[in-house]
């Protein structure tokens, strides 16, 4: 027979305790009830409890203090607090501290039947339990910043907290955020990712919210959201610092709320989501330029996750070299290649301004010239614009790509045809303009004088647009 789940209540409130105890009961879960933190603290020294539930304010301390306690010698046990409205610095910083999620009081019975649903839910992957295969995956790396991120995305995968990924172009962010879902007890919801500067701004709310036939000219049907198809799972929102200001109001409101308005509708929509978001612009600089609201800003930036640049993971570059020829090879079913020392010395040389994107791009580049059984340095020294040095190429103001490595000549004839010659020769240009501007695609679709739309078309044409290293 399945043991009876045990959740300890901490509060000083004698009528909520019994209410909730009442609530919980009826969902087949067994309950203690402490009223000091002291008590708490003995209770859960003598009891193996599932889930713990706290008030912030104790008679002899708060519950911030327990969630610290409980964080130190129970981390494995989810911990709420329930908090007063007007608490939110405090319950953010119960987040921070290790605390699962936070709700404000009262709690109504259905949010509560969802707090402890996803309490009770153990994930069903463990990171520690499966680190060698998601390493093989998704985190490939020994250097001491993927060690430590390692660590911390361990912490953030028990937490209900939003989580901000910050990082330049190339890190990985979309992958860092599914792995953060997948290792978070939402992992059996959904994972919608949306990237908030390739949705035109005149359909950004419908394709966030969703929309009532006849809403709009052209609304023929209802159409769902992304944000409602979230519900369940997370919700990410990679470059959110793309999105116009009053779009911000609104999601401001569905991230506090949970609750979401399709246009034209006169009803509100209940939508249970974890928001994950990511830029490489820093937010804080545009929070004082205006151009991001701070509400917003505080409301997303919870938890933090900072990817390190490519250059800065050491030995982890030729491990991510092995497992893109690996990965490339099953792919285009052809043998395995291997490095010769002088290309892993010459790996280990360059200044990555694309990160772990631009050495896929590399090595499947080295991998089409070479025609051995080898990659040497001349297939990688083919590759675009290398940066050998420590500081970062500077980004000419005009609209032109300057300082191209692409040498074109009209005297010989092309051995590969023409139209494969073209498409050579228009991949290398969008490459140069993705690594001067240090993969940010807006402004590359700008210096190159065309839409982002016609910028993402071309990159997906030739198999650039993609974060999934």
């Amino acid at each position: 027979m399945e043991r009876q789940p045990l959740v300890l209540l901490v509060d000083d409130e004698e009528d909520l305790c019994t209410l909730m105890q009442m609530s919980l009961s009826r969902m087949g879960i067994k309950t203690h009830i402490a009223h000091r933190l002291e008590q708490a603290k003995k209770l859960l020294s003598e009891h193996g409890y599932d889930a713990c539930l706290t008030d912030l304010n104790l008679p002899d301390g708060n519950g911030l203090q327990l969630v610290e306690w409980i964080s130190q010698h129970l981390p494995a046990l989810p911990v709420a607090v329930l908090t007063a409205y007007g608490n939110m610095e405090i319950a953010i910083a119960a987040l921070k501290a290790g605390a699962f999620d936070f709700v404000s009081k009262p709690i109504n019975q259905k949010h509560l039947e969802q707090l402890l649903q996803k309490a009770l839910n153990k994930p069903i992957e463990n990171f520690q339990n499966k680190e060698d295969r998601l390493e093989q995956k998704l985190l490939i790396g020994q250097s001491l910043p993927i060690q430590q991120l390692r660590i911390t995305l361990n912490k953030i995968a028990r937490s209900q907290a939003p989580v901000f990924i910050t990082g330049e172009s190339g890190t990985g962010k979309e992958v860092i955020a599914n792995l953060v879902h997948r290792l978070s007890n939402r992992n059996e919801g959904p994972f919608i990712a949306i990237n908030c500067g390739a949705i035109p701004t005149e359909l950004m709310e419908s394709e966030l919210f969703g929309h009532k036939k006849g809403s709009f000219s052209g609304a023929t049907q209802d159409k769902q959201g992304l944000i409602q198809s979230a519900h369940g799972g997370s919700l990410f929102l990679d470059e959110i610092a793309e999105l116009p200001l009053t779009m911000q109001v609104k999601l401001l409101r569905a991230v506090q709320e949970k609750r979401i308005r399709p246009v034209g509708s006169d009803t509100e929509i209940d939508v249970d989501f974890r928001v994950i978001s990511a830029s490489h612009q820093d937010l804080e600089a545009l929070v004082q330029q205006g151009r991001f609201r701070q509400d917003l800003f505080f409301r997303i930036h919870v938890m933090d996750l900072v990817l390190p640049p490519l250059r800065e993971r050491g030995d982890d570059i030729i491990l991510l070299a092995h497992h893109f020829i690996q990965k490339i090879s099953q792919e285009w079913d052809i043998p395995q290649k291997q490095l010769t020392d002088r290309a892993k010395s010459f790996l280990l040389s360059q200044y990555y301004p694309g990160n772990v994107r631009e050495l896929r791009n590399i090595i499947e580049r080295a991998i089409t010239l070479s025609d051995d059984e080898r990659i040497d340095l001349q297939h990688l020294q083919s590759a675009p614009l290398r940066y050998p040095t420590a500081a970062a190429p500077e980004v000419a103001e005009d609209n032109h790509v300057l300082h191209s490595d692409i040498l074109i000549s009209s005297k010989k004839l092309p051995d590969e045809g023409l139209e494969l010659y073209l498409e050579n020769i228009e991949k290398d240009i969008l490459l140069n303009a993705l690594n001067l501007t240090h993969w940010n695609r807006t402004l590359a679709a700008k210096k190159l004088g065309m839409s982002f739309r016609s910028l993402r078309y071309r990159l997906k044409k030739f198999g650039l647009d993609t974060d999934e290293e």
